[in-house]
C-alpha cells in the first residue's frame, strides 16, 4: 500500500472568520461633567462598525486615585490585551485633567518595558470654548503615544462645510484629534454634545478600528 504525501491526522480550522485579524480596540478617558464620556461613547460606535471588532470602554474615575496614585489592575491588564488605545480627557486649564495625567503616569511602568509598543493609538478631548487650547491636550496625548513606541492615528475627515454640507464633521479643524466643544452650562442639567461632533467622533472610531485591522492582519 503506498503511503500517502497528506499528514491525514492533522486538524484544520475550517472557521473562515479565523484567516482575519479580529482586533481589539481599548477607549481608556476620563469624564468630568459627561461630554467626554459621550465622545468615547461615539468613539466605540464607530470602531464597532468594522466587522471582528472588540471594544473595551475605560473610564477612569477618581476612587481608582489614592494618595495622588492611579492605580487599577483590571484596566491595565485589558489595555495590555488591546490592539490600539484610544486617550480621551476634557481640556481644563489648557491641558489634560489631573485624573487622566494620574493615570498616565501611572503608566509609566509599562514604558519601560516597552508593553504599548507597536499598539496603535489615538485621542479626543473636549472643552467649553472653541478653542480652548485643545490642541495643547492633543500634543500631550501623541507625545505620551510616542514616549510608549505607539503608531499615532489622526483625524482622516476635511471640514465638511468646504463642502458645502451642514453636518458639522471636524467643524472645529482638528486633526491630530477629534476636538469637541459644548457651551459652558452650569444649570446641572444632562451632558450633550455637539450632533457634528459625535459624527465625527464616531468616524474617528471607525478609522481606528481600520487602521488596527490592518496592522494587525
Amino acid at each position: 500500500m503506498t503511503e500517502s504525501p497528506y499528514d491525514i491526522t492533522r486538524s484544520f480550522d475550517i472557521n473562515p472568520l479565523s484567516r482575519f485579524p479580529m482586533p481589539t480596540v481599548a477607549i481608556v478617558y476620563f469624564s468630568g461633567a459627561g461630554h467626554t464620556h459621550l465622545m468615547a461613547q461615539a468613539v466605540a460606535e464607530g470602531a464597532s462598525k468594522v466587522e471582528g471588532t472588540t471594544v473595551e470602554v475605560l473610564r477612569i474615575i477618581g476612587e481608582q486615585i489614592v494618595n495622588g496614585r492611579w492605580k487599577d489592575d483590571a484596566t491595565i491588564e485589558k489595555l495590555n490585551g488591546a490592539d490600539a488605545i484610544v486617550f480621551g480627557t476634557p481640556t481644563y486649564m489648557g491641558g489634560a485633567a489631573a485624573q487622566f495625567k494620574a493615570f498616565i503616569d501611572a503608566a509609566s511602568g509599562i514604558w519601560f518595558q516597552h508593553g504599548w509598543k507597536d499598539k496603535i493609538a489615538a485621542g479626543f478631548t473636549h472643552s467649553s470654548s472653541p478653542s480652548g487650547d485643545k490642541q495643547g491636550t492633543l500634543l500631550y496625548l501623541a507625545t505620551n503615544a510616542a514616549q510608549h513606541g505607539m503608531i499615532w492615528v489622526n483625524v482622516g475627515d476635511l471640514q465638511s462645510f468646504l463642502f458645502g454640507k451642514d453636518d458639522g464633521v471636524n467643524r472645529l479643524g482638528g486633526f491630530l484629534g477629534v476636538m469637541g466643544q459644548s457651551q459652558l452650562d452650569m444649570s446641572g442639567k444632562e451632558a450633550e454634545i455637539d450632533p457634528g461632533d459625535r459624527l465625527t467622533s464616531e468616524r474617528f472610531g471607525q478609522r481606528i478600528a481600520e487602521a488596527t485591522k490592518r496592522w494587525v492582519g
